[in-house]
């Protein structure tokens, strides 16, 4: 039996509305870019489209600038897995900017991964405002 191969593209991705996780509801695009003010709670990501790819797994990361935790021990990315839920999904990536900004700054990389292949890879330039 043959497999599918899955469908993927990066429908939108830059600055979005807050992203309420405990919702069916994607964040809103506000902003195309990758170029990210260090504002503390600006939201910025990606959304993509992925179909014929429904029950299998997809993994996805955040690699951070070097953000230390309360320790001074710089964090890990952030990383987990989903399944995909419909032959047509769309699933978004994001974080926000927290207190305080002086260490969010540099370049946050985004990826999703699908059967061992990075299926989106955004990398975001996170800076000081103007």
């Amino acid at each position: 039996m043959s497999k599918l191969k899955a469908d993927v593209s990066i429908i939108y991705s830059g600055i979005f509305s807050q992203w309420d996780n405990q919702s069916d509801d994607l964040p809103r695009l506000l902003q195309a870019t990758i170029h990210v003010p260090a504002i503390i709670d600006t939201e910025f990501g990606f959304i993509t489209r992925i179909k014929k790819a429904k029950n299998q797994q997809l993994t996805y990361c955040i690699y951070h600038p070097d953000i230390p935790d309360d320790d001074g021990h710089i964090r890990p990315p952030f990383d987990g897995t989903v399944f995909i839920k419909e032959n047509d999904w769309r699933f978004y990536l994001g974080d926000c900017i927290w207190a305080p900004i002086s260490n969010k700054v540099g370049n946050w990389r985004m990826t999703l991964e699908l059967n061992g292949k990075i299926i989106a890879d955004k990398t975001f330039k996170v800076h000081v405002p103007d």
